[in-house]
């Protein structure tokens, strides 16, 4: 295999505002569209919040940036006050309170830190397609958001990598090689099956399943900052 300097790869530049500003508008629709009963359903992979609190989590980060409540920013706990704090809200309640603290963040994202930048649009794209999947309404896995999630990610898997190698993706839409020196193992999968593994929404039982060639390193697609792998296999 070639030898590949991750080094080298160019980062695509992307519009974060639009990106978004389109999961803030398919959300709503997934919302308004779904029924009461299914709102209250236990969202996968998340701390055995509801549809509805996902939702909350989403609305509180936008809230929380433009009023400054950014003291253990991205901590459980400071996640779990966004929600806690919204438990009583009505779905159009949540829904005008983020049509109103969304917009003023929109045009912000481009001057945060990169780092803060990635995590801001990987942890919507993922709430998203949590929501998704406690309505049962799967969507949207070709979107600018999984594209973005997507090249973020697979960098930090580039990097966990370390020693191993580097690693060729062959997806969907064409193919990366991410990691430092020879390519030392290729995987077939799709761009969705990469972000949901890497923030913790696939097992590494799972991820070991993949179409891998050479030395497949499974943990290494996992990134930690988000979350740990699954213990159990969620099949979306």
């Amino acid at each position: 295999m070639a030898n590949i300097d991750s080094g080298k790869i160019e980062r695509i530049e992307y519009d974060l505002a639009e990106i978004y500003r389109g999961i803030r508008t398919r959300v709503t629709e997934l919302i308004l569209g779904a029924s009461s009963e299914s709102l209250e359903r236990v969202a996968p992979a998340t701390p055995e919040w509801s549809a509805l609190g996902v939702l909350a989590h989403m609305v509180g980060s936008t809230a929380d940036v433009i009023e400054g409540r950014l003291e253990g920013v991205a901590s459980n706990e400071w996640t779990q006050t966004q929600v806690d704090l919204r438990s009583t809200s009505s779905p159009e309640q949540l829904l005008e309170e983020w049509g109103r603290f969304s917009p003023q963040v929109e045009p912000l994202i481009d001057s945060f830190p990169r780092r803060m930048q990635g995590m801001f649009i990987v942890d919507a794209t993922t709430h998203e397609h949590d929501l998704r999947g406690a309505l049962n309404a799967a969507g949207a896995r070709d979107s600018d958001a999984v594209d973005y999630s997507f090249d973020q990610l697979s960098f930090g898997i580039g990097r966990q990598r370390g020693g191993a190698g580097a690693l060729r993706i062959i997806h969907e839409a064409g193919e990366r090689v991410v990691g430092e020196g020879e390519a030392t193992a290729v995987l077939r999968t799709t761009r969705f099956e990469i972000i949901r593994a890497g923030v913790g929404r696939r097992s590494t039982t799972q991820i070991a399943s993949w179409d891998w060639q050479g030395s497949a390193e499974p943990e290494s697609v996992v990134i930690g900052m988000f979350a740990p792998p699954r213990s159990t296999d969620l099949v979306e």
